[in-house]
Order: C-alpha cells, then structure tokens, then sequence
C-alpha cells in the first residue's frame, strides 16, 4: 500500500515539475524570448535602392534633365570622444557659420552641444543641400576630417532633376514635384524615367546608421530609361529669344507662344511658351501651344479658302464685293482693318489683304443653304482632330455644328473668318503643317525613342492622321495664295529674297467671360498670330506664332507682331541648315559642324593630359572625359566655366573631374573667348 502511494507522488511529482517547466518556457517566450526577437528585428530590415532615374535628351542627344546628386549634411554629436569634441566644437561652427551663412558661430556651437547633451546622434546642419564639390569642402571642416566614426560626420544623397539649359523649354520638359504630381515629359513618361528599385537588408551599426549585410541577396536597381525628345536646342533657343525681345516691346501683352514642327514627320522641334508673372517677368509656366483654346481669327481663312475652293465654289480669281468695308448680317456688322474697304477685288486679294467683309460674304453665299456641308468638310479636314499628344494638357479643339445650342444664323459668316470656332496654336500648325505636307496631316509629337545606354528600345515613329484632306489641285492653289500673302499682303515685311516665307497672318479678338469681347470700362484683349511654312518651293518647317495680350484700349495685328517673330526664327533655322547657308551657333551649347565636332573630339582624346573642356557644351565635355577614363560630376547649367580634377589611385582609377557650368547661356563669341582664355592657362 506504502509502495503504490509513493509511486503515485511519485507520478504526481513528476507531472507537477513538467507543469511549472511548460509554464516557464511559455513565460520565456513571452516576455524574454519576444524581446530579443523584437530587438533583432529592429536591428535588421529591408531598405529599398533608388533607381537612378533616366536622362531627358534633346533631338541631338544633348541633356535637357538629368538627375544630379545633392547630399544634406547631419552629425552624429555623440560619436566624437569629448576631448575630440570639445577641442574642435568652437572651429567646426564657425566653419558650419562661414560655408551656410544662415546663422552664427555660436548658433551652431549650441546646436551640436544641445544635441550631445541629449544624446542626439543624427541632427542636420545648413539651410540647403551641397553639390559634391561643396561636400568635398565640408568633409575637411575641423571635426569632420576624422570621419563619421571618430568625427560624427554623416550625410545623405538626395538626387534631384538638373536641367542644364535652365527654363528652356521647361513646360514641356516638365516636372515631378514632392506629391508625386507633375506636367511634361517627366510625367507622361514617368514610368519609363524612373525605373525600377532594388532591395537589399540592412543591420543598424549606430542610431541611424545602417550597413548592408549579405551582399550576395541585395536585388540591384533597374535604372531609368533614357527619353530623346524632338526637340532642337538651337531652334528652341531662337523660338524663346525671339519671343522674349518681341514682348519686351509692349507691356500690353501677357503670353505668348511659338511651334516649330517637321513638314514630312510631324516631330515638333521646338515649343515656347511665355506667360507673364506678378513681377513682370515672362516664364515657361503655362503651356499655351497645347492648353489654350481661343477663336483663331484670320489664320482659319485657309481653312474656308481650301473648303471654297476644293468645293468648285471659287478660285483665286473669282470676283467679290468687299465694299467700304462693312457689312451688316443677322443684326451685326462685320468690319474690314482698313477705313473705306478693298471694293471690288477678287479671292486672291481678298487672302492677301485678310477681309473679313469679303470671306464673310463667300461664307454665307455658298453655304448659308447648306452649314452642314461647311461644317463637315471641316471636320474631314481633320481641324479639330484630338492628338492624344505626348504631353497632357491638350485642350479640345471645337468646331460647332448645327443644331448645336450656340448654332445662330451668324455662326456661319463668323465661322467662316475664324470666330465662333476654337483651336489651339498646335492645331492650327498641323492644319497648315498638312497644306505644306501635300495634303497629308501628321500627328505632333514630341518624342522619338525610349533608350538605355544609348541603345534604342521604342522607336515612335511619324503617325499619318489624313492622308489627303483635300486634292492636289487645290493644295497647289492655296499654297500660291499663302505665298502671295508674303508677296503683296499683310506679310509683305517677311519677303526676303535669300529665301521664300508662305504664311497667313492673324488677329482676333479675344472674349471676356460673360461680357463679349470689350469690358464695361471700353477695354479687349487681342490676339496676334502668323502661321506658315518654309521655303515655299520645298517646305522643311512650318511654324506658328501667337501673342495674347490682357486688357487694352490698343491693336495688335499679326502682321506687326507675331509676324516678326516668325521671320526671326526662320532666320535662324535658314542659317543653320547646310544646304541653305553655313551653320549658325545657338546660345545654350555650342552647335558646330559635325566635322569640326570629331576633329575636337578626336584631338582631345588623344591628350595624355586632362583635356580642358571649357566653354564647351555638357554633353561633349562628359563625353571627352568619360572616354579618357574620368568620373564626372557637375552642377549649374549652360556651358562649362570651370573644372577641377580630384586624383584616383593612379592605376585603373584616374579619378574624376568635377565641372561647374554657367547660370547663363553664352553667346558664341563668349564661347570663343572661354576657349582662348581656357588655352592660354
């Protein structure tokens, strides 16, 4: 009986012990165990690898953004040993004071003794971020030289978008700001410019100091993708100086834009666009070639000629009453430019001389019995054709119809003078762009490939949207009438014998919101515009410029302002094109011809010495340098000023040279001067 009770305490010993072992592993992993997981999961995580984001290039291969590193200082206050820190702390701040400028010396010194004083391991420093030059200094101030372990000093790379050109073209290079937002190129093409991120882990070797651990796990970057626009620099920059110095003229006008574009392609070669600030100032903010529709004025009179004409209704010849230049129609009078009118004159004279009286007249007598067939020649016209352009923002094209609410009797005459319709600079370019083209109309577009390492991945190739929108025969007829405009009309002051303008000048009122086209107080808004194309016998480029001015008692006719514009760019393209005249160089990088660029190319990389890349455009600089076996960094825009050389190890790595490029664009004399001063150093 005594040996069965002490088998079972025994037993019930025995199951108690197993109980209270249960019990203690159950506490272990609760409260010990799980805290030592936690801390080694806090001590380990997943970081993500920025991609580098892809480069935005010109037609030429020149950069218009690319992504530059920056580095924002921070220190780490408690790593220095105290002796250490309090030997160099009055130095480090009068350093940090000097550099920033922002605050004093003693500001700084408080700020780090703070931050030790509470152990703070990671404050930053400076008002902004520093270029790598800049961070080469810093890294030098007292304290920092003896690095981040025995110094405190840290600092983070922060890449941001460099646009070595400045604001050129800047609308339609766009951007993405901080919220993920943006306009342009950056943002319609984001998802090819910003690849995609690796992954790697990382363990924590100070407060906010990571390191990466297991190297052979780390999934790299996938790097953006390059994006070579249409774009033209050199056409670009005279789009925009042509812009700006007509503007400076009046303080009347408050935007303005002009469009180049390839006659046979469609490819836009240059896009300026100026819109006035509260200062005064014209800037690329708003991108008026695409986003603003208006009533075009007497640029559509090609539009009705063409439907005249290809409807056998008239030709250059036909004979027409422009009177004393007014006529009244549904209760409203339309007016010619000149006091007393053109008479009796016949289609051509009537183009030349722009009369509304006249193509209001032709309008109403062939198609008041018939608006719908008026209205949908427009339409197979293709001028109001949705582009789905490369870039967003496209404002809608309108072309009203009837039946439609804002159909009246006076549509019709308006209609046929280039009110009571709505259209953007671009649209009314590809319609021209068409007549220049034969008939054919292509899509604008602003980008021609997606690459990497310079090799081509998507080609986008010219998208024919109409491949006749109206007959041979009448495309001859017009193009006699637009190149009479120059000859002997509104245009006459574009003539030049070296070579041939055709083109259609513009003017049209612009309307107030709810009170028509004048304000209580006797105030309008006008627009000016010029469209053409050239040389008139083989058309190249066509283009259109328009300035909109705010509220004034003053006119503005296209033949006086828009229409200079026009001359001045086409000037500068007629230079440039080899088989016109010799080259012209442009202001943002030097353009020369492609010979000499090889010749300079070729002579550089056969120096055994750094090769001088002063004054010379930021793509060819990298390119000489990078061929020679040089990193190269840089920061600014325009052309290269200065260049320093920080040495490798002498063997495999000759270290890297750092260029400072120019706030400004230079003149190509200024280039020259760069150069010589460059070769007498």
């Amino acid at each position: 009986m005594k040996t069965e009770m002490n088998r079972a305490f025994v037993v019930y010993a025995l199951f108690v012990l197993i109980g209270i072992a249960i019990i203690a592993r159950i506490v272990y992993l609760q409260f010990v165990a799980s805290e030592d997981l936690s801390n080694e999961v806090k001590t380990f995580r997943v970081e993500e690898i920025e991609a580098n984001r892809g480069s935005i290039l010109a037609c030429d291969g020149r950069i218009l953004s690319a992504s530059v590193p920056y580095y924002k200082i921070k220190m780490d206050c408690v790593a220095p040993e105290q002796a250490v820190f309090d030997k160099f702390k009055d130095s480090l701040a009068i350093a940090l004071s000097n550099f920033f400028g922002d605050n004093t010396a003693a500001w700084y010194k408080k700020r780090i003794e703070n931050a030790r004083a509470i152990k703070d391991r990671d404050i930053s420093l400076g008002n902004r971020l520093v270029d790598h030059s800049e961070l080469v200094t810093i890294k030098n101030f007292p304290l920092f030289k003896l690095g981040s372990l025995k110094g405190g000093f840290i600092y983070e790379q922060k890449n941001k978008r460099n646009n070595p050109y400045g604001r050129l073209a800047y609308r339609t290079i766009g951007f993405i700001n901080s919220n993920g937002q943006g306009v342009g190129i950056e943002e319609s093409f984001d998802y090819y410019l910003k690849g995609t991120p690796g992954r790697q882990v990382v363990q924590r070797v100070l407060r906010n100091q990571w390191k990466p651990v297991d190297i052979d796990k780390i999934i790299p970057p996938q790097d953006g993708y390059d994006v070579q626009t249409t774009l033209d620099i050199d056409i670009q920059e005279a789009a925009e100086a042509a812009l700006k110095e007509q503007l400076s003229l009046s303080d009347q006008f408050e935007g303005a834009t002009a469009i180049v574009m390839e006659i046979q392609t469609g490819a836009v070669r240059a896009i300026a666009n100026m819109r006035k600030d509260s200062n005064g100032n014209f800037d690329e903010v708003f991108n008026y070639a695409i986003g603003q529709a208006t009533e075009p004025g007497s640029t559509f009179k090609l539009v009705t000629l063409v439907s005249l004409i290809e409807d056998g209704y008239v030709t250059l010849e036909t004979p027409v009453d422009a009177g004393n230049g007014k006529w009244t129609y549904a209760g409203h009078t339309i007016s010619d430019v000149t006091a007393g009118g053109y008479g009796q004159i016949n289609v051509l004279k009537a183009f030349e001389k722009s009369s509304n009286v006249a193509f209001a007249k032709l309008t109403v007598e062939f198609y008041a019995n018939n608006e719908k067939h008026f209205v949908e020649r427009i339409n197979n016209m293709k001028v109001n054709e949705k582009f789905n352009l490369d870039i967003k923002g496209e404002a809608r094209a309108v072309i009203y119809s009837p039946g439609d609410v804002s159909w009246s009797k006076l549509t019709l005459p308006l209609m046929g003078i280039g009110y009571a319709t709505l259209l953007t600079p671009m649209h009314t370019l590809a319609f021209y762009n068409a007549i220049a083209n034969g008939g054919k109309m292509m899509k604008p577009y602003f980008v021609d490939n997606i690459q990497r390492n310079g090799v081509i991945e998507k080609k986008f190739e010219p998208v024919e949207l109409s491949g006749a929108i109206c007959s041979k025969s009448t495309i001859e007829t017009v193009h006699k009438a637009l190149r009479s405009v120059v000859e002997e009309g509104t245009a006459k002051a574009l003539n030049d014998k070296r070579y041939s303008i055709s083109g259609k000048t513009g003017t049209a009122r612009i309307a107030f919101n709810g009170s028509g086209y004048t304000d209580r107080e006797g105030y309008r808004r006008h627009q000016a515009s010029f469209a053409g194309f050239f040389p008139s016998n083989n058309p190249k480029y066509s283009a259109i410029v328009v300035l909109y001015t705010g509220r004034t008692k003053g006119n503005f006719y296209g033949g006086g302002w828009a229409a200079p514009v026009f001359k001045k760019i086409s000037d500068k393209i007629y230079v440039a094109s080899p088989e016109w005249n010799e080259p012209v160089k442009g202001n943002g990088n030097i353009s020369l011809k492609k010979t000499k660029i090889i010749t300079q190319l070729e002579e550089s990389m056969k120096c055994d010495s750094i090769p001088q890349v002063t004054g010379m455009g930021i793509r060819d600089a990298i390119y000489i340098l990078e061929n020679q076996g040089y990193n190269v960094k840089f920061s600014g825009k325009g052309r290269v000023v200065a260049q320093n050389f920080f040495p490798g190890n002498n063997s495999d790595n000759k270290g890297y040279i750092y260029l400072q490029l120019s706030d400004k664009y230079e003149t190509s004399e200024d280039t020259l001067k760069m150069q010589s001063v460059a070769d007498n150093r």
